[in-house]
């Protein structure tokens, strides 16, 4: 039911790409994220080095070897300007493939209004590492992979017509999973404090099902025709 066309008073109705179902759950972790995001901006303004939990888990996880090394910068290309387009390449090309063209605008706007969510809050929060050219809260990265999976899994999540327990579940664990990866990848090589990569992760939770709202809202007004 979720993944197709629904016809209401007569209106061809494309399905929504944030499931009502979930959207009060989800509210209120986009609230609590961009809460997260505010706190540690402000704990870590203006900082030119690492906390006492990112030295802790830095030491863990920064300068691994090989294979870990290579599996690292592999996954901070999927950040990248050529690495993200790629990955939107293909999610945009699925969903017209699929006739789903809401679904489309929802992958590139997710991720890009959350990787822009980061480039705004970096010069308020100020924090640099490796240099004080390079600003580093909250992680574009993080934001941007973990973006794209909240995206696909809210996606995944009306197509199967999960209730909302199941559907926030599969949400937050695609958005952990993503984000857990690209951050252990970030900090690996040396690219963010652990504290930005939760500040990354946070900020696509906050972003993302707003994103969806709007794209929803958008679609379903009287004078658009993206159904």
């Amino acid at each position: 039911m979720g993944g197709t066309v629904t016809v209401t008073d007569g209106k061809v109705t494309a399905a929504a790409v944030l499931p009502v179902k979930l959207r009060g759950c989800l509210a209120v972790v986009a609230v609590l994220a961009a809460l997260v995001v505010v706190v540690l901006g402000v704990r870590y303004a203006g900082d030119a080095g690492p906390g006492r939990a990112d030295a802790r888990i830095g030491e863990a996880a920064y300068g691994v070897g090989a294979p870990w090394w290579h599996i690292a910068s592999a996954t901070d290309f999927l950040g990248d300007p050529a690495g993200a387009l790629l990955l939107l390449t293909a999610g945009v090309a699925g969903c017209l493939r699929a006739r789903r063209p809401r679904a489309a605008v929802l992958l590139l706007a997710g991720p890009g209004l959350a990787v822009g969510a980061t480039r705004l809050l970096k010069p308020l929060a100020a924090r640099t590492i490796n240099g004080d050219g390079n600003l580093a809260f909250p992680s574009g990265h993080t934001a941007f992979l973990t973006a794209l999976a909240l995206a696909l899994a809210l996606l995944a999540a009306g197509r199967l017509g999960l209730g909302p327990a199941s559907g926030t579940a599969l949400a937050l664990g695609a958005a952990s999973a993503a984000g857990a990866l690209m951050g252990w990848a970030q900090v690996a090589t040396g690219a963010h404090y652990p504290t930005d990569t939760v500040g990354g992760w946070c900020t696509a939770l906050a972003v993302v099902p707003a994103a969806a709202w709007v794209v929803d809202r958008a679609a379903d007004s009287p004078r658009s025709r993206l159904t």
